[in-house]
């Protein structure tokens, strides 16, 4: 049975963004937007990755293709701010973020289901927390629009992660599961990252 009201109640994120990365990416708005972009192409080749590995699981793609697709005109809308200031998508080294969060999913299904269900979700969690910092502090009123803009679909990407798993798992499981991988998430940004991303 689904549990949303205890959802709200869940932290996901065991700590809070540190002012340092604030400074960072306040004092790169471009750097950060770049990489924005690629993590908006990302989020959205997430759910892809999904909906084709869980093809015959029931609901899925109901839920996951709306998504995409929400993600990709995110991807597009940062592509446009982007252009307009002369600035075209190029590749970045990514910070380590996303591959130790990656090694810690588990490769035996269901488990591989709900690990990559849950690191998702933080992921989105995280990025949503970014944003509504951005968009507090951001000096520049485009930028400052963009991420309020998105907040509130970025909350209901985090939402419809946990929905998703609990909805197939036993909720004291999945919770019992976030709190690891929240852990793990948290220690991956316990150093600035050399370079500013949203995820460093």
């Amino acid at each position: 049975m689904s549990n949303i009201k205890n959802h709200q109640k869940i932290r996901w994120l065991i700590s809070k963004t540190s002012d340092a990365w604030i400074q960072q990416a306040i004092s790169h708005p471009m750097e950060i937007l770049l990489d924005h972009a690629h993590c908006e192409r990302k989020a959205a080749g997430v759910a892809l990755q999904l909906m084709f590995r869980y093809v015959s699981e029931p609901g899925l793609s109901e839920v996951l293709s709306p998504l995409a697709r929400e993600e990709l005109e995110h991807f597009e809308r940062v592509l446009s701010i982007l252009k307009t200031r002369g600035e075209k998508l190029k590749q970045l080294p990514s910070p380590p973020y996303g591959a130790i969060l990656s090694k810690n999913v588990r490769k035996k299904e269901p488990e591989r289901m709900l690990d990559s269900f849950l690191v998702a979700g933080l992921i989105e969690a995280r990025s949503h927390e970014r944003m509504s910092l951005l968009a507090l502090y951001s000096s520049d009123i485009e930028i400052r629009s963009l991420y309020e803009d998105l907040l509130k679909s970025e909350a209901r990407h985090f939402s419809i992660y946990w929905n998703l798993a609990d909805e197939r798992f036993d909720t004291n499981n999945v919770v019992s599961r976030l709190e690891e991988l929240a852990i793990i998430e948290s220690d991956a940004l316990v150093e600035l990252h050399n370079e500013p991303r949203m995820h460093s």
